[in-house]
C-alpha cells in the first residue's frame, strides 16, 4: 500500500516540536516500508522553511535534512494536474492551498494513505484516506500498513 507523509509528521521526526509527537514521529518513520512510501516535494520545501526559520538551523543544516529525507523515500513533483486538483479542493473542500496541492500528489502518485495531522482523520478524496498519526484511535489503515511491512 502506497502512503504519502506530510510536513509535520517529518518535521516532529525532526525533533521540532513535544516530546510525544516527537517520539510517535520517530517511531512510525522507522517502522514504514520506505518503499512504498512518497514524499510530494512542496513537503520538503515546507521542511526546508520549517527548519529554517522556526527551528533556526543554518540553511546548509536544513539542505542536509531535505536531502536525508528524499534518499529515504521517493519524491513526488507538483505537475500542473495536481496544481488543478488542488485548486478545486480549496473550493470545493476549503483547504489551504498548498496542504490541498499535497492531498493531490498523493492521489496523483497512487497513494492510499496520507499521514499527516492538518486535515480531518479519515477524510477521503479520490482513494487517499487522510491519517492521523498522533489520534488516540489508531487508525486501521495505518495499522495494516504497518503490520505488513512488519
Amino acid at each position: 500500500m502506497r502512503f504519502a507523509i506530510d510536513t509535520n509528521v517529518l518535521a516532529y521526526a525532526e525533533g521540532i516540536g513535544d516530546g510525544r509527537r516527537c517520539g510517535i514521529a520517530l517511531e512510525l518513520i522507522q517502522k514504514l516500508p520506505s518503499d512504498a512510501g512518497v514524499l510530494p516535494a512542496q513537503v520538503l520545501g515546507e521542511l526546508s522553511r520549517v527548519l529554517t526559520t522556526k527551528a533556526k538551523r543554518p540553511a546548509s543544516q536544513a539542505r542536509d535534512a531535505v536531502l536525508a529525507w528524499a534518499d529515504s523515500f521517493e519524491v513526488a513533483d507538483s505537475t500542473w494536474f495536481a496544481f488543478q486538483a488542488a485548486l478545486d479542493l480549496t473550493v470545493d473542500h476549503q483547504l489551504q492551498t498548498w496542504d490541498a496541492l499535497i492531498l493531490a500528489v498523493a492521489a496523483e502518485q497512487h497513494c492510499r494513505i496520507l499521514i499527516t495531522e492538518d486535515f480531518q482523520d479519515g477524510f477521503t478524496w479520490r482513494g487517499v484516506t487522510v491519517v492521523n498519526p498522533f489520534a488516540r484511535e489508531p487508525s486501521k489503515l495505518l495499522t495494516g500498513l504497518l503490520s505488513s511491512s512488519g
